[in-house]
């Protein structure tokens, strides 16, 4: 069972989403289970949220609940549609007056200042607040805090034939929290080999220094 409740602050309480609920066309393999840093990837980015969040959920698809370990709760979608805002749609269903921590799986550079930074610049007037990408310069969906306000709006993007949740972030950019990030490299994605490899590199480039 969930549970409810608010924090000190009388924000609303924040737990944390990890989406592995992709298909990771492009990699060719499940991004959630390569492991960059000891661990599966959707065990580690959970594991690293758990420090921020009242509660932590892996988001995944029905087939996947047997292989993800009884360590870590989850989250099934369970909304119609597909994309990522259905993971996000989801969690809001089964708790719809929390705020949403939503990771990627895909974000295997991301680190604990990255999220420190965003909760402490969090505001919960928005309906999120998140990372203007270094590399597009766009919102990114992906890495953001979905204040309870955001369900409606999700819902109605979803409604319009929308899967991808940066848009709802561009259609409603007055009521966005769009905040730069203090280390864009951990904004980076691996969504491609080509990408690993380059995150490959990276990390061990970081071990080094």
């Amino acid at each position: 069972m969930i549970s409810n409740g608010q924090n000190k602050n009388s924000d609303p309480v924040l737990y944390g989403l990890v989406l592995a609920g992709g298909m990771s066309v492009r990699m060719g393999s499940d991004k959630g289970l390569i492991n960059w840093h000891g661990k599966e990837q959707r065990y580690y980015i959970a594991d690293l949220l758990a420090g921020f969040c009242s509660e932590v959920f892996i988001s995944c698809r029905a087939e996947q609940l047997p292989d993800i370990s009884m360590e870590h709760k989850t989250l099934v979608d369970n909304y119609e549609g597909a994309g990522p805002a259905v993971g996000i749609l989801s969690a809001f269903k089964s708790m719809p007056d929390a705020a949403w921590l939503v990771v990627a799986c895909d974000l295997p550079l991301l680190d604990k200042q990255t999220i420190d930074f965003l909760i402490n610049n969090r505001d919960t007037s928005c309906i999120a607040s998140t990372f203007k990408s270094p590399f597009d310069g766009l919102p990114e969906p992906l890495i953001t805090i979905w204040e309870p306000a955001s369900f409606e709006v999700l819902k109605a993007h979803v409604a319009d034939g929308y899967s991808c949740p940066r848009k709802a972030l561009i259609r409603n950019e007055a009521r966005v929290n769009l905040l730069m990030p203090p280390n864009p490299e951990a904004l980076m994605n691996a969504n491609t080999p080509e990408d690993a490899e380059r995150v490959k590199e990276i990390i061990l480039e970081n071990s080094n220094s």
